[in-house]
Order: structure tokens, then C-alpha cells, then sequence
């Protein structure tokens, strides 16, 4: 019995890290999908700057948080 909760224990951890790394994943494919954008349709360059910003932040942020994952 202590096999099974420590089994449910650690896939409940093992999920909640899994949506924590979705998070700063979801922001890089967005402010992706942004640039693509602004490429495509000719719009102002500060647009694909600002998300070429905030993909940087994320993958810093992404690697953060594996840092602390492999840490444990």
C-alpha cells in the first residue's frame, strides 16, 4: 500500500512540474507565432523585438526551472 501512495505521490509531483515547464514553453511558441506574424504581414519591426524579448525571458526561465529540477 505505501508503493501505491508513493506512486501517486510522485505523479502528481512529476505532473505538476510538467505544467510548470508548459508555462515559459507556451510563451516561446506564441511570441514565435507573433514574429512569423509580423514578418508575413509587414508589420512595425518593434513588434517582432519585443517578442524576440520575451522568448529570450521564457527560455531563461525554462532553463531556471529545469536547473531546480535537476537539483533535487
Amino acid at each position: 500500500m505505501n508503493i501505491t501512495k508513493t506512486s501517486n505521490a510522485e505523479s502528481k509531483d512529476i505532473n505538476e512540474l510538467i505544467h510548470d515547464a508548459r508555462a515559459p514553453l507556451n510563451r516561446i511558441s506564441m511570441q514565435a507565432e507573433l514574429i512569423k506574424l509580423v514578418l508575413e504581414n509587414n508589420m512595425p519591426v518593434e513588434k517582432a523585438l519585443e517578442a524576440t524579448d520575451k522568448i529570450i525571458n521564457s527560455c531563461q526561465e525554462c532553463s531556471q526551472f529545469l536547473e531546480v529540477i535537476s537539483n533535487k
